[in-house]
């Protein structure tokens, strides 16, 4: 009679759940967008920079999106410069946010029950010969 040799009792692994990491995730951008671009460039358009350093700047026109409500990384409406940037991170966040969840949804499988079914009976894994 052999022995079968006995494998070391092992921790079974914490799984983070989809949702929570998810919403970490949030969490992480909505920080970034909020608080993290009061710390960003004063000067973050390059082609602008380098229009002024060559001298071509005049020639330069106003974007069709000037007048948005979020123009040059701020909010119109909010004079602190501070809050207007820091609102126009999380806002445009949450427009992407909703913008890909949109898009998502859209394209996302959905399941039919004569598909779940065909599936389930294609192969029960028993090999009869």
């Amino acid at each position: 009679m052999s022995r079968q040799p006995t494998r070391p009792a092992t921790r079974p692994t914490a799984r983070l759940p989809l949702r929570v990491f998810l919403l970490g995730g949030l969490i992480v951008a909505l920080l970034v967008a909020g608080v993290g671009s009061y710390y960003a460039s004063a000067h973050p358009d390059g082609l602008e920079y380098v229009a002024e350093q060559t001298g071509f700047i005049d020639s330069a026109e106003d974007s069709a999106t000037a007048d948005s409500p979020f123009a040059d990384y701020a909010t119109k409406g909010v004079d602190n410069p501070r809050l207007g940037g820091g609102l126009a991170g999380v806002l445009g966040c949450l427009v992407v946010l909703l913008l890909t969840s949109g898009v998502a949804y859209a394209v996302r499988r959905r399941r039919t029950p004569a598909s779940t079914a065909s599936t389930t009976s294609t192969h029960t894994g028993s090999d009869a010969a």
